[in-house]
């Protein structure tokens, strides 16, 4: 199972796969021809107040990774994580997020869960 994460606004690359943007919101000055977006499951996105929660930075890495997979247990985030876990079984997955470091993002958290899935 191939996962990775990179920034939304890095030009597709041949080996991308199945590109699934991440982000609840759009990406500010990214074009949709342009992102080559694939997949967009918003119901496994970071609830507006986690996300306000910890880029307002009141809280650690560490407890935005534990809020945020208490989120993806509920019911719409479980179905939506298996489609893409689906996806990953087919071939490369690349989750895309407009965060300056994806490596401590939703994103990162997200790409673990699906590979241990």
């Amino acid at each position: 199972m191939s996962v990775r994460v990179r920034r939304v606004q890095e030009p597709p690359e041949p080996d991308d796969g199945v590109r699934v943007l991440v982000d609840r919101l759009w990406p500010r000055g990214v074009s949709k021809d342009a992102a080559r977006v694939d997949e967009w499951p918003k119901g496994i996105t970071p609830s507006t107040e986690l996300r306000r929660w910890y880029h307002a930075g009141e809280g650690s890495y560490e407890e935005f990774r534990a809020r945020y997979e208490a989120e993806l247990a509920g019911p719409e985030a479980v179905a939506l994580l298996d489609q893409v876990r689906a996806l990953a079984r087919e071939g490369p997955v690349t989750l895309l997020t407009a965060v300056k470091t994806p490596e401590r993002s939703h994103a990162a958290v997200l790409a673990r869960l699906i590979e241990e899935g």
